[in-house]
């Protein structure tokens, strides 16, 4: 006996993709590349009435929802899976129009959530640069002969939104003191030391950050003491 095969679970009627050459019984046309069975005899969609209907293939949810919605007759596509010995669903036949106010609801929220993507860019946009404005004056208090131009460019790189660099850590975000010392040391460790040569030569991340520890105690001795950032 062969196994029980099961259709889709539907409301309306049930239109098949056929996998033989199939021609309708009333009209002889065919073959058909949709037919509708009527007492177990194929139809093609003129002959069942469905032949003002448009096909929407299956992919978006969405719009197959809303243009069921909107379609007064509509009717689901199913072919058969031989592998998997079922009916899947293909897509949907719908009225052109409803098809139209379906695409045009669909559209309108895209638009929506482009409006909304856009405003939370800009709300970030905002957050971000009071942040790093307010981490580039911790380090400044901290390291008063740091020059402006430099506190910023530290605090922008290390607040960097998506970089998982020490700005946007719990600590980072609190301005912890920790954190901001660690961004500068980092920031002068790369642009104040022959660091970054050292490792490109083959040496040893901590043996080079041995080697450059007095060039960095150096840069941050001389930032502590006040009154040699003015510039930028």
């Amino acid at each position: 006996m062969s196994p029980r095969v099961t259709l889709p679970s539907h409301t309306g009627p049930l239109v098949f993709e056929p996998l033989k050459r199939r021609y309708c019984a009333e009209c002889r046309r065919g073959p058909l590349p949709l037919l509708v069975l009527e007492d177990g005899a194929p139809r093609c969609l003129d002959c069942a009435d469905l032949g003002h209907l448009v096909y929407l293939p299956s992919g978006d949810t969405a719009l197959t929802r809303r243009s069921r919605e909107e379609s007064t007759l509509s009717a689901v596509v199913v072919r058969f899976n031989r592998r998997k010995n079922r009916y899947e669903r293909q897509g949907v036949l719908v009225e052109e129009a409803a098809l139209a106010r379906a695409e045009h609801r669909c559209l309108a929220d895209a638009e929506a959530r482009e409006r909304r993507r856009v405003r939370d860019a800009r709300r970030r946009a905002a957050q971000d640069a009071l942040f790093v404005q307010a981490f580039a004056a911790e380090i400044l208090r901290l390291f008063p002969g740091c020059p402006p131009g430099r506190a910023r460019a530290v605090a922008a790189h290390a607040a960097e939104r998506g970089s998982g660099r020490v700005g946007r850590s719990a600590a980072g975000r609190a301005l912890s003191e920790d954190a901001v010392v660690s961004a500068v040391v980092a920031s002068v460790r790369h642009l104040d030391t022959p660091y970054d040569r050292l490792l490109m030569s083959g040496v040893p991340r901590h043996e080079a950050r041995r080697r450059i520890t007095a060039a960095v105690e150096t840069v941050l001795r001389g930032w502590s003491e006040s009154g040699l950032g003015s510039t930028a």
